[in-house]
């Protein structure tokens, strides 16, 4: 078991959801924290709330890139990569999640709920690794946030 895997299980197991899972985890990257927006990202979780939204760990990825490229002051622009990278997610997460469950709804990936853990853990580390992947390629150091 990788250190993301055992990190995020952690996380899991004090009662976070995989959209604040991924978000924390680039907070601690960058030696932060922000209860304020963990707790937001908290409205992301189970499909916004219904089973039929779309999965908490790809719109929590999202977010996780928004973080590093997003605008978040009057002062600041928006990466133009950004969007690229939010693309490249969306597809890579239709091609690798939503080839395996049918579907990137949250219904559709948990299905019966009764190996959640063990399949969201999974989706959650590999989206993690995907989404710093990303984030490297664009020429974002991972330990460092918008200045």
């Amino acid at each position: 078991m990788d250190e993301t895997l055992l990190k995020l299980l952690e996380l899991s197991y004090k009662g976070y959801y995989c959209s604040q899972v991924l978000v924390i985890m680039a907070l601690e990257a960058q030696g932060k924290e922000n209860p304020d927006l963990i707790r937001a990202l908290g409205g992301l979780a189970n499909g916004c709330g219904s089973d039929g939204g779309i999965c908490g760990t790809l719109t929590g990825a999202a977010c996780l890139l928004g973080l590093y490229a997003g605008k978040g002051t009057d002062d600041e622009h928006e990466d133009e990569m950004l969007k690229y990278m939010l693309n490249d997610l969306t597809v890579w997460f239709e091609q690798t999640v939503g080839s395996r469950y049918g579907g990137i709804t949250c219904g559709l990936i948990v299905g019966d709920r009764t190996e959640v853990r063990q399949r969201c853990g999974a989706i959650v580390a590999e989206t993690y690794d995907y989404a710093m992947q990303l984030l490297a390629s664009s020429g974002y150091d991972v330990s460092r946030g918008q200045d």
